[in-house]
């Protein structure tokens, strides 16, 4: 077990990363120029708090897949303003895209963010005729604390949930230097404070200690300069859903933000492992 100090020094990305607020400072600007240029909805409410708000890049043409982008931020910072940046690669393949916000910690438990986002998934589910998607392709894309909910989203009861959903809502994930056993993150120093888990929380949050009942295909990649832990994270969520696990995209000498830059990269193996997901033509 992990003393307190290598914990934080495993999994604090922001202290491992001394530019991350340049990766930051980049996003959105390059959001706000995607936000000006592409046709979008912005701030839709997916239910009834101010946190519940979705916006959706629009494909071209109807009937075509949906990418639901989950962000980052330890489950306590950024925005999905943030992420707009990712429309544009997506957009010129015919995919739509829906980056959505979630209730941050500590103000909201980590807890009610699995069901905000399982009410998200679901009202795009129900929408997709309105905004005119194919609800037989929708993937779900996250990024570190945005991978953790992309998992649990995998791991979801869908009908069970709601019962005017299928059981198939989710036709695949993809997992980028994601967060699927939380104990480590419970006892972390520069964390616990915020995300509050004990052990029973922490395990019924931890996406390893469920087996999805569908085989949801998954995709999973971590930076290659991230740290033994999030490598660690990386192949224990593989290893534990063996039925869901298609590859692993290798990201060579990139940190815990380059990372997400793959998925915006039309040349990169991980935007196109992602077009093979959601089946883009």
């Amino acid at each position: 077990m992990l003393n307190p100090t290598e914990l934080d020094r495993q999994y604090n990305a922001r202290a491992a990363v001394p530019d991350h607020s340049a990766y930051f400072a980049r996003w959105r600007a390059d959001s706000v120029r995607t936000r000006k240029a592409l046709t979008a909805e912005i701030d839709l409410a997916y239910a009834s708090s101010s946190d519940e708000k979705l916006d959706f890049f629009h494909a071209e043409r109807r009937g075509k897949p949906l990418l639901v982008f989950i962000h980052g931020g330890y489950w306590r910072s950024l925005d999905k303003s943030d992420f707009s940046f990712l429309a544009p690669a997506f957009g010129a393949r015919e995919v739509n895209l829906s980056v959505v916000n979630y209730g941050l910690a500590p103000g909201t438990s980590m807890e009610e963010m699995v069901r905000q986002l399982l009410r998200a998934v679901g009202w795009l589910y129900k929408n997709a005729a309105a905004m005119g998607f194919d609800p037989q392709r929708i993937v779900i894309a996250g990024h570190s604390a945005g991978a953790h909910l992309a998992a649990m989203m995998a791991a979801a009861d869908w009908s069970n949930w709601d019962h005017s959903l299928p059981a198939d809502v989710v036709h695949g994930i993809v997992c980028i230097s994601g967060l699927y056993d939380l104990a480590p993150l419970a006892r972390a120093p520069f964390l616990k404070d915020d995300i509050r888990l004990n052990r029973v929380g922490a395990a019924k949050l931890s996406p390893v200690n469920y087996r999805p009942r569908l085989a949801v295909p998954m995709v999973t990649a971590v930076g290659g300069d991230e740290s033994a832990e999030f490598h660690r994270q990386n192949a224990l969520i593989r290893s534990s859903w063996p039925h869901c696990f298609r590859h692993d995209v290798p990201l060579p000498g990139r940190n815990h933000f380059s990372a997400v830059d793959a998925l915006a990269d039309s040349n990169h193996l991980l935007f196109l492992s992602t077009l093979g997901l959601v089946g883009a033509n």
